[in-house]
């Protein structure tokens, strides 16, 4: 009895001399946790409202300058900004509440120095063993604050082509050409070629005869231009007038004329098409053939070979019938235009060598 009394004594004794010290410590903890969520949610509402103002300040300047509204997406303009937002809240809720985390068990008496030599063990153990990893995120996070791409553009990232579905902090979505979906990891993308900012060219040469009169090719291309410049739909895909940049390259049987023209992204390659299309009526509607160099090469070789056969058979000098080859130790047939045909290598009226005899007949064998 004595025991349990003496016991009971020492316990509420414990009790009273260490309620203050537990008492202070819980207010502690409890003020730790307070302002760290009160600070952790002025952070998330500060960061909430920045990518607001900067939405609606992207909207007025877009919807001020309507090239610019062109130009880049007012969706994907949102969507960077969100994914942005979303990055930098998780980024201070991880160190607001991390930093509350290890002050509390400072204020508990607990040892930190073991725990954070252990975290940074492990710490350079995972960034070993995942270093791909953190190399996508740090890639995918300046991919992002860059505005290097974003969703809907079509881009060009070495490994893949495509129109952009998703970016995401580690992997890149991509559509290509013939359906199929490319994941690209942001660490692997090297360089990239944005097909869909700004504006985009489309060129073509018209290349003609050497001969033709430069003025009328000219001003064929030019009305040519002019005409789908004024024609819907190409009125709002072509962003500057059709241009007729000169002579790129001259030889002694063709010509070629470079013809350029603005257009909206992406779109350079029907331009193309539809501009190479109306050149070609518009040069034939005044005489004016296309033509290439190699065509008019072999054509120009055709005619010097006609005009040569043309000055043998009127000098009569035997003419080597067409697709001959004369090989060692052969026969080659020739035409004598005096004396009518003969065979080379024979004498004329006995095949295999043999003279002809008094009165044209066969001379005997000895």
């Amino acid at each position: 009895m004595n025991d349990a009394h003496e016991t009971a004594t020492n316990a509420a004794g414990w009790i009273e001399e260490n309620w203050g010290i537990w008492l202070a410590t819980g207010l502690r903890i409890a003020l730790i946790l307070v302002i760290a969520v009160v600070l952790r949610s002025v952070i998330r509402r500060a960061i909430t409202r920045l990518i607001t103002r900067m939405n609606r300040s992207s909207e007025a300047e877009a919807s001020g300058n309507a090239l610019r509204g062109l130009l880049v997406n007012a969706e994907r303009r949102r969507q960077r900004t969100e994914a942005i937002g979303s990055v930098l809240r998780s980024v201070s809720t991880f160190v607001i509440m991390g930093t509350a985390a290890l002050i509390t068990l400072s204020t508990l008496g607990i040892d930190l120095a073991p725990l954070l030599a252990s975290a940074g063990v492990a710490g350079v153990a995972i960034g070993f063993g995942a270093r791909n990893l953190v190399t996508d995120v740090l890639g995918g996070v300046f991919v992002l604050l860059e505005d290097q791409y974003g969703v809907g553009d079509r881009i060009d990232a070495g490994e893949a082509t495509g129109t952009v579905l998703e970016i995401g902090l580690r992997v890149t979505k991509l559509r290509g050409d013939d359906g199929e979906i490319w994941y690209v990891r942001n660490g692997e993308i090297k360089r990239v070629g944005n097909l869909s900012q700004g504006w985009a060219t489309a060129s073509l040469d018209v290349e003609v005869r050497s001969g033709e009169d430069l003025d009328e090719v000219r001003a064929a291309i030019a009305a040519a231009g002019e005409e789908m410049s004024t024609t819907a739909p190409w009125d709002e895909v072509l962003w500057a007038p059709v241009e007729v940049l000169g002579l790129n390259s001259v030889t002694l049987d063709t010509m070629v004329v470079r013809v350029s023209a603005r257009t909206m992204p992406g779109k350079s390659i029907p331009v193309e098409r539809e501009l190479r299309w109306r050149v070609k009526k518009a040069l034939d509607a005044r005489g004016i053939r296309m033509v290439d160099g190699e065509s008019v090469a072999a054509l120009r070789k055709l005619d010097e070979d006609l005009e040569q056969l043309g000055r043998d058979l009127g000098s009569g000098r035997p003419v080597k019938e067409p697709g001959a080859v004369k090989a060692p130790g052969t026969v080659t047939n020739t035409v004598d235009m005096a004396k009518g045909p003969s065979r080379t290598g024979a004498p004329a009226g006995e095949p295999g060598g043999r003279a002809a005899g008094p009165g044209g007949g066969p001379r005997p064998s000895p």
